[in-house]
């Protein structure tokens, strides 16, 4: 997987899965993503996210228990493939290499 095939929505999310760890579940990612971002993307367009990362093999997937309230819910919880953290890591440093060069003039701001 290349990091030029990652699209902005797919990074941010790999990288949301990948702070959450354990509780990458879809809402959480939704959560994280929003805080980080400052934007509020729907709850259809992360599950779309999840899913197509998934389907190219960059995330796994699996069912938690139910929730213990009364007519619980399982999650699904996402996890990284070894695949996704090679596309982390591609991405990073495709991305460091086209900042060399600019120097003092530009600065990447944090988010």
């Amino acid at each position: 997987m290349s990091a030029s095939t990652l699209g902005t929505l797919e990074l941010a999310t790999l990288l949301a899965v990948s702070r959450l760890g354990d509780d990458a579940y879809g809402l959480a990612v939704r959560r994280d993503l929003t805080e980080r971002t400052g934007r509020d993307y729907s709850v259809g367009a992360v599950y779309t996210t999840l899913q197509r990362l998934e389907d190219k093999g960059l995330l796994t997937s699996r069912a938690s228990d139910p929730m213990p309230v009364r007519g619980g819910r399982s999650r699904r919880h996402f996890s990284l493939t070894g695949a996704g953290e090679h596309a982390l890591r591609e991405t990073e440093r495709h991305t460091a290499s086209l900042w060399v060069g600019v120097g003092g003039r530009i600065r990447p701001e944090p988010a």
